[in-house]
């Protein structure tokens, strides 16, 4: 099958097309004929290396997370899944590869794909989904009339997670440049924040939660417009001790992440506000909950551009430029 992977760590390198063998399957697998393939920035971010700390791959690999496609062979104990069931999927650490013509799945990253999207529009969806179901639902455990700002409304993470928040009953507050406002209304965004002409810590205050996801400045912003026992949960770091725990690292890389997270707990503490660092998890029964949301139209995929699949590098820098608004696919089949 033909795959696109790295050999090195490098930010400015490009994804390499190779001929590799078929995945041969586990017992608790499927393999999936690839039809479509999510990309994100943790692709990006696992190319130059940035995660190799907390995400030690042995190279040569194959990038890509988000999936949708068709399954083509069952593994003896799979019990929840068929041959041709049309399936979607974050795929687990260290198992990913779906920058490529098929991927062998654990049953337990799956879920059905929804029935009303296509599956450009369902491989746009598992990680941005499951990132915001994890830091508003199991997290933040988000309630009707609270309130949320959410960072970046018109990327990747932020168009799902506004309308997660608003099925929620959140009132959301989200930042974009002007001209992403009016698809952000249509989402469900209630407070819109030009980015390049406010400061939304002048116009913010008392929230319940804040989803971040930029730099460590605009999180330290962000801890003073959070009300007294409120949380602030960041897909974008800095990683905690606490987070080293999670994942099992052993006890330098714990040190070094006390180390790297120390100012913002301490700054969050002195204002009673909680802090939590995010890497989410793939997760199907989540996944299957998302599907329900997808085809009840609660959440609707946002998808900036579809790339051939010969053209995945080419997808990947656009991720990597910061210009897309939603997801950005590439169309393997």
């Amino acid at each position: 099958m033909k795959a696109f992977s790295i050999k090195k760590y490098d930010k400015r390198g490009a994804l390499e097309l190779t001929d590799i063998p078929t995945p041969i399957l586990k017992d608790n697998e499927v393999l999936v004929e690839i039809h479509a393939a999510g990309l994100n920035l943790l692709d990006a971010k696992i190319k130059s290396g940035e995660f190799k700390l907390i995400l030690p791959y042995k190279l040569p690999i194959i990038l890509g997370h988000d999936v949708a496609g068709v399954i083509t062979k069952v593994g003896k104990n799979v019990k929840r899944f068929k041959l041709g069931d049309e399936i979607y999927a974050r795929v687990s650490d260290f198992h990913i590869g779906t920058f490529a013509e098929y991927i062998a799945i654990g049953e337990d990253d799956l879920a059905l794909k929804p029935k009303n999207i296509s599956m450009e529009e369902a491989a746009s969806i598992p990680l941005v989904a499951l990132t915001a179901w994890q830091a508003l639902v199991e997290n933040a455990k988000l309630k009707k009339d609270q309130k949320v700002f959410i960072q970046a409304g018109s990327g990747g993470v932020g168009t799902i997670a506004i309308q997660l928040a608003k099925h929620l009953g959140a009132t959301v507050a989200t930042t974009a440049s002007e001209k992403s406002f009016e698809m952000l209304k249509k989402l469900g965004a209630d407070v819109l924040i030009d980015y390049k002409k406010e400061d939304f810590e002048t116009i913010l205050k008392d929230y319940d939660v804040v989803l971040n996801s930029q730099d460590n400045k605009t999180l330290e912003k962000s801890l003073r417009v959070i009300k007294p026992g409120g949380k602030a949960i960041s897909i974008s770091g800095p990683p905690t001790r606490e987070f080293a725990k999670a994942i099992g690292a052993n006890w330098l890389i714990k040190t070094i992440l006390s180390l790297v997270s120390f100012g913002i707990v301490k700054k969050a503490r002195k204002l009673n506000v909680g802090y939590s660092f995010l890497f989410m998890r793939a997760d199907g029964a989540q996944l299957k909950e998302i599907t329900s949301l997808t085809e009840a139209g609660t959440i609707i995929p946002v998808v900036d551009k579809v790339f051939p699949f010969n053209q995945t590098s080419q997808a990947l820098e656009y991720v990597e430029s910061g210009r897309a608004k939603g997801k950005v696919v590439v169309k393997v089949k």
